[in-house]
């Protein structure tokens, strides 16, 4: 059985892999960078750790218990984030090259840098 399909749900792939650097390009948390901890194919967003922050008030469920106040990583689209290199300090599109094994690399547009 494979596992979860990699494209969305208007078919779309999305280039954007786990563990990913990547440079917020819009919203309020533009220029921020970090890490990619998880990929929503279904909806085509990612979630990027410590960008989006949302705060959930949570009630406390029983007697003596006190209520939380919950910070966590809200999803992005995958439009408004970009790949960022951290040696040239830039956001770049991806492209993808085959090397002479005949294995699939991606590498950065504007500096040439291989993605691991």
């Amino acid at each position: 059985m494979k596992g979860p399909s990699k494209t969305t749900k208007n078919n779309t792939k999305i280039k954007l892999k786990k563990g990913d650097l990547v440079q917020v390009i819009s919203g309020s948390d533009k220029t921020k960078t970090g890490e990619i901890i998880a990929i929503i194919y279904k909806t085509n967003k990612v979630i990027v750790k410590g960008i989006n922050l949302k705060v959930k008030h949570k009630k406390p469920q029983q007697e003596g218990e006190t209520g939380e106040i919950i910070k966590f990583e809200a999803p992005i689209h995958t439009s408004n984030v970009m790949l960022f290199s951290e040696q040239n300090n830039i956001a770049s599109r991806s492209s993808v090259i085959i090397n002479d094994k005949g294995q699939k690399i991606r590498k950065l547009k504007k500096t040439g840098e291989l993605i691991k």
